[in-house]
């Protein structure tokens, strides 16, 4: 597995977030975490990525318990925040090479900035400031940045929000593309984003999950017909 995530609770002082999370994922799958706004998705994603602890249970990517080699799970994860933390006075390809700096690149650092700007479509824009962006560019550099040490995990929080149609088409292509060579798990409160890029679904309600298989199936689980119903009623 990729990432495992066993029994994982979080607590903000006496409001429990996540109770009990378990779930894995194979290395090369893409995979959606889903639920309505404040189900608990960002707190599970940051406590995999290391951001915060979790109260109990344990996570490991890679092999590596993040409790103990965090410096190490950092290293093989990528992560895009739902708020997207840009520099936003430093123009695309100097905040890219900042961020390679950041992860040591060294030698490599020119090369990996070349080929994140190219593979997520940033060409023409890599000479602008952030600041002067469109929301769905921003995003590509969200990604670029992510990327740009060669995870073997990329973490995506909400990458589509706010977003026009066209530009969440253009976003969902590139984490289909990227897809292709890593392990994603993508959170989102619309199922029709993880219908059109994922393989499979986590749905998350309350901090607790209460399905894990194809959308498919969690279509036909009656038990799920409120959550359900939610969720696809955010559609665009």
């Amino acid at each position: 597995m990729s990432v495992v995530v066993q029994e994982v609770t979080k607590y903000y002082n006496r409001r429990c977030a996540v109770d009990k999370v378990s779930f894995g994922i194979e290395s090369g799958e893409i995979v959606g975490f889903i639920g309505p706004n404040g189900a608990g998705k960002s707190t599970v994603m940051k406590i995999i990525c290391g951001y915060i602890s979790a109260t109990s249970g344990s996570v490991t990517v890679c092999g590596r318990d993040v409790r103990y080699h965090a410096k190490e799970v950092r290293r093989n994860i990528g992560y895009l925040p739902e708020h997207n933390p840009l520099y936003l006075d430093m123009y695309v390809k100097e905040y890219l090479a900042f961020v390679a700096g950041l992860y040591r690149l060294g030698k490599n650092s020119a090369k990996r900035t070349a080929d994140m700007i190219e593979a997520t479509g940033l060409g023409s824009e890599q000479h602008k400031k952030i600041a002067h962006l469109s929301k769905g560019y921003r995003q590509r550099v969200g990604l670029a940045q992510a990327l740009i040490h060669d995870p073997a995990v990329l973490i995506l929080d909400e990458p589509t929000t706010g977003l026009d149609p066209n530009q969440i088409l253009e976003i969902r292509n590139l984490i289909s593309e990227t897809g292709k060579s890593k392990t994603v798990l993508l959170s989102t409160h619309i199922m029709q984003e993880v219908e059109a890029v994922c393989g499979r679904a986590i749905i998350i309600n309350k901090g607790v999950i209460v399905a894990n298989g194809t959308v498919e199936d969690i279509r036909k689980d009656k038990s799920l017909e409120t959550v359900f119903h939610e969720l696809t009623a955010r559609e665009p």
